[in-house]
């Protein structure tokens, strides 16, 4: 819980950074804080036999160490004495406090209970961690304190901690919450906006607990945070504990001003189940509530943890290994997972995080003006060659080779890292691929430039050939005349017996050997006349010419005589039949010049068809 109101009062100094701000810092952990998040998300969601707390924790944490973002849990000890009543409260117990239990220097603090299911959650939790190499402080007390301990004294960059009273036991960077995916960030308060926005430092906020309430007090009736912001404000962070230490809240008597001299705050403690009254003048109807203000203040001011210097901090301060069997271990034990699947999760990002320590190696040294060559490192390069470039949501990435990093053969990193790590290994690659890149055979498409001039050049060829064409034919035809105007013979096409009046045969039809063709003689035959001007009936069947097929352009006139006994002798008929055919190349020679024109074409379009072929 911590401070109440407090997150609402420093809402303006609330800060949204990227995941990637974590990146090569140390944070110290909250373990409970974190576990209580997870916990209340998915509870309602499964049963706690799915562990899907467990599963959001672990990938909390694999996103936290690809960005070398070195990891404390800090777990709560033993509940102080102050908090007692808080803490019977939250079980719902229903038993009050005894007299004893208010005055918490009489009673020493109270050991959890370690067999309860959160206290399985937790220790679940430490598990997981220490496989990934992630070692766990063990508070004294309180968990926020021993955070806020650490960051004060330089140990760590950050704390995560939802409680707000961290700020009270002394923390400069509290990060409030996480959020992992693409575009991930983190919530931060940093105590110098505090100061600077709102002025208020250490002092005032403690002050503020004791006015508005938290785990080790009730505050007192009659402020809410408006009111208690303006007395501490007016009063200012230097002096206001030493005011409340010597005046009891005497001082709020000329800020509270509506309040007649004399008039009594009732402050309520109703964690100790009863309600006590305290003057605002100084003069108590009850000494053990300025008692119970001094306790608070001591409480925040000189909380019971590791120091700085101890054994137990040295400890967790030191490099822990990743352990992947233990780790697989666990993940087949709480999520079912086979060695494969935990090695694809965490692999890469263990990869990533060695990749990113010896960038920091390498920048640290050029720092102090030692520039090595790659080769030459005190620690070798976990990548030994780049693959190809890649695209991961819309970012450029590189897939690398692995040098030795727990079996990991290949992964992807961004493209960034592996300039600050090893830019020699960008330059290897681009060498190589410029060297080494296999020959295209694909020739390249054409320009519009040029697919003009080959057409120009196709239409010419095609103009020349049909210019010699037109010539051969020309004197192919006449050749041709001359050799059918034989004997009066007249070539016509066969017609359908259906559109004939009477279905006797028209005449003796003869098929010529010279031409191929089908002929009728005009002195046998006889048909009787048919109105042309009438619409003819349509074809029942195909019309069969063979003269077609032989490219015979026939142009001749055929007089036909009606019958002797049915026509007039002055009634004529003229039947013109066209037929019109290209002359084939078979039958007819190409002179040298058209064979040429006629090859090279040929060639050009066989190269244009195996162009677009590949």
């Amino acid at each position: 819980m911590g401070v109440k109101n407090l997150w609402d009062i420093l809402e303006s100094c609330k800060k949204t950074l990227p995941l990637h701000h974590l990146q090569n810092k140390r944070v110290c952990i909250d373990l409970s804080c974190w576990m209580v998040q997870l916990h209340s998300v998915n509870k309602s969601h499964c049963s706690l036999k799915d562990k899907l707390y467990l599963k959001g924790l672990f990938h909390r944490l694999r996103a936290l160490i690809a960005l070398n973002c070195s990891l404390i849990f800090v777990t709560d000890g033993s509940i102080p004495a102050i908090k007692l009543s808080t803490y019977r409260r939250r079980l719902k117990t229903g038993t009050e406090a005894t007299q004893d239990e208010r005055d918490s220097h009489k009673v020493s603090s109270l050991r959890r209970n370690m067999g309860s299911e959160f206290s399985r959650i937790v220790k679940e939790a430490k598990l997981l961690g220490a496989a990934l190499g992630i070692p766990c402080l063990n508070g004294v007390e309180e968990a926020e304190a021993q955070c806020a301990v650490l960051n004060s004294e330089s140990l760590c960059d950050g704390c995560f901690s939802s409680d707000s009273d961290i700020f009270l036991f002394g923390a400069r960077t509290v990060f409030r919450d996480i959020c992992l995916g693409e575009g991930g960030y983190v919530v931060c308060y940093e105590m110098a906006d505090i100061e600077r926005k709102l002025g208020f430092g250490r002092n005032s906020l403690i002050t503020l607990a004791i006015l508005l309430g938290s785990d080790y007090s009730s505050g007192v009736r009659g402020f809410g945070p408006e009111s208690a912001c303006r007395i501490v404000k007016s009063v200012g962070d230097s002096t206001v504990l030493q005011q409340i230490a010597l005046e009891g809240l005497s001082f709020a008597k000329n800020i509270k001003g509506s309040r007649k001299q004399g008039h009594i705050i009732r402050c309520s403690y109703k964690d100790n189940g009863s309600d006590r009254e305290m003057n605002i003048n100084g003069t108590e109807h009850d000494l053990h509530g300025e008692e119970q203000f001094l306790q608070v203040i001591d409480a925040y001011l000189k909380p019971k943890c590791h120091s700085a210097d101890s054994e137990a901090v040295h400890r967790v301060l030191a490099l822990h290994p990743f352990q992947r069997n233990k780790l697989q271990q666990i993940c087949a034990q709480f999520f079912e997972w086979p060695p494969e699947k935990t090695d694809e999760y965490i692999l890469p990002k263990i990869a990533e995080r060695d990749l990113r320590r010896f960038a920091n190696l390498l920048s640290t040294s050029s720092e102090l003006g030692v520039h090595l060559p790659l080769d030459q490192m005190p620690v070798k390069c976990p990548v030994s060659g780049i693959i190809k470039q890649r695209k991961v949501h819309g970012q450029e990435y590189f897939e690398v080779y692995w040098e030795e990093v727990h079996g990991l053969n290949s992964s992807v990193v961004p493209a960034d890292l592996i300039k600050s790590a090893c830019p020699e290994k960008i330059l290897e690659f681009e060498e190589r691929r410029g060297h080494g890149k296999k020959p295209n055979h694909r020739k390249p498409r054409l320009k519009k430039s040029e697919n003009r001039a080959i057409d120009l050049k196709l239409q010419n060829l095609l103009l020349d050939i049909e210019l010699q064409s037109s010539t051969s034919q020309k004197a192919s035809l006449s050749m041709e005349a001359t050799l059918m105007n034989i004997n009066g013979v007249t070539q016509i096409d066969r017609m359908n017996q259906n559109l004939l009046p009477s279905a006797e045969p028209v005449g003796n039809i003869e098929k010529n050997p010279t031409s191929d063709c089908y002929t009728i003689n005009p002195s046998v035959a006889a048909m009787e006349v048919i109105d042309l001007l009438s619409p003819s009936p349509p074809a029942r069947s195909r019309m069969v010419s063979k003269c077609q097929q032989a490219n015979v352009e026939c142009i001749e006139m055929i007089e036909l005589s009606e019958s002797e006994t049915e026509a007039s002798p002055e009634h004529t008929r003229k039947v013109e039949c066209i037929e019109m055919s290209e002359l084939r190349e078979s039958e007819t020679e190409a002179s040298p010049e058209h064979t040429r024109k006629a090859r090279e074409l040929r060639s050009f379009l066989a190269s244009i068809r195996e162009d677009l072929s590949k």
